[in-house]
């Protein structure tokens, strides 16, 4: 059988992470890139192909269907990792698409610059993904299914299956005695999939043999459109988005519901946010665009939200509080990790912000702080939120904003301000400077003495 569907979306110099769950198709997936591989004369120690499978603990067999994948790739010479991830079986979205959510985070998590992920999606999975996007009642971008590839933060994702049936898959692995693993899940009925393709779709294709693939060009259709749409509005959308992603709306509200939904869409989309429902967007536009000038609106959109600053919509994700998190910062000399991938801090002797603590002072970060305060550079006391907004931090960065505390005296934040306690009356001092990457092996410690680590 041809590869004509590998070698059109990669080539020699490709280097390949297969998600592997050992099933049919991921199993047929790999074995056909070792095909392609041997066909490209790609050495093994050139790795130009690894695999990543996910264990989420749901089922049982999990660990078995671990070992059975790990096998595998022993037997075909592939590098192989395991990758354990925790469902979230609290969330208001289906164990299905909890699943899959924190696998693709996961696995893009894992990819190497130069990387691109593959899947192995076939044409039923996408004729089962357009029938759950019609009971939804998605629009055409839900009906266009699937995409044989796409970007997600600068990564391909290639679905190389995606218009091959599971028959020629089965066919495929039972013509090169092909081993897999049968998920129990794939039985389930509760499964909203596994109802579409255990008892729908074959009655569908009983009475019209071809209905997956005329539901492929239907979904095919819808995406020409959304392309289209794209095209026509991609520059009207650069002109009201700044350099930090956030959405300056005011143009909106003077156009069609149409046509403010279809921007509103595509911000969304390139901010990496799941698709709103068309009861959402009237949401934002009555909720949030529309609200009174000195109120602070936030709708809440499955793990996002989007909150309104100075005439711009902001897409944020959804944080715990940082109000009463204290950290101690005991040796200056040591970077200091922050929570909730804020960073780190580290101090620079050589410039002078604040004042040196005593020996009876403790330096200790916090996140919140009320009342009024001696500013530095002005005359007179200054309410805390009249300073944020001076500064011009949305009220949702205040408290993510580190506040260095000697005790109990705030005496000032990184490059923003000083209180008249830190000020350095002989000219001796140092100044903390906030590093807003991820530390590798960071560790956080609050007042309690306990440890966390990232």
């Amino acid at each position: 059988m041809p590869l004509s569907h590998i070698t059109s979306l990669i080539h020699a110099e490709t280097h390949c992470v297969l998600a592997f769950s050992g099933g049919l198709d991921s199993t047929v997936l790999l074995h056909q890139l070792m095909c392609w591989k041997n066909e490209q004369r790609i050495s093994s120690s050139e790795s130009h192909i690894r695999v990543l499978h996910i264990h989420h603990g749901l089922s049982p067999n999990a660990d078995d269907w671990a070992l059975h994948c790990k096998q595998i790739c022993e037997k075909w010479k592939v590098p192989y990792e395991v990758l354990h991830v925790k469902i979230n079986l609290h969330s208001s979205s289906s164990i299905e698409a909890a699943a899959r959510d924190v696998r693709y985070q996961v696995l893009f998590e894992k990819l190497r610059p130069g990387e691109c992920l593959l899947t192995a999606q076939h044409l039923d999975d996408q004729c089962e993904t357009i029938l759950l996007a019609l009971k939804r009642g998605s629009g055409p971008t839900g009906l266009a299914g699937m995409s044989l590839k796409r970007r997600i933060n600068g990564y391909l994702h290639l679905r190389p299956f995606l218009n091959l049936s599971r028959e020629y898959l089965e066919a495929y692995a039972k013509k090169h005695q092909l081993s897999w693993i049968n998920d129990e899940s794939n039985v389930d009925n509760c499964y909203d999939r596994v109802f579409l393709r255990l008892h729908i779709i074959p009655l569908l294709k009983k009475r019209w043999p071809y209905f997956n693939k005329s539901t492929l060009r239907s979904a095919a259709l819808c995406a020409e459109q959304e392309q289209l749409l794209d095209e026509l509005l991609a520059g009207q959308l650069e002109k009201l988005i700044d350099e930090q992603g956030a959405l300056y709306f005011i143009p909106l509200l003077a156009i069609s519901e149409v046509h403010r939904h279809a921007l509103l869409r595509r911000w969304i989309a390139i901010q990496g946010g799941k698709m709103p429902s068309r009861e959402a967007l009237k949401r934002i536009t009555f909720e949030v665009m529309r609200s009174r000038k000195d109120a602070q609106p936030r709708l809440r959109c499955i793990t996002h939200e989007v909150r309104r600053y100075r005439q711009k919509l902001y897409w944020l994700p959804q944080l715990t509080s940082l109000n009463n998190y204290i950290l101690i910062w005991a040796d200056r000399n040591q970077p200091l990790c922050l929570p909730q991938n804020l960073g780190y801090l580290q101090a620079n002797n050589n410039i002078v912000q604040f004042r040196f603590p005593t020996n009876n002072e403790q330096i200790t970060i916090r996140f919140v702080a009320h009342g009024y305060y001696n500013i530095l550079g002005r005359f007179g006391r200054c309410k805390m939120k009249k300073l944020w907004q001076e500064l011009g931090v949305p009220p949702w960065q205040r408290q993510r904003i580190p506040l260095i505390y000697y005790n109990e005296e705030l005496i000032g934040s990184p490059e923003l301000f000083t209180t008249f306690e830190g000020i350095s009356k002989d000219k001796q001092g140092w100044k903390p400077v906030w590093i807003k990457t991820i530390k590798s092996n960071c560790k956080i410690q609050d007042l309690h003495g306990s440890i966390q680590e990232y």
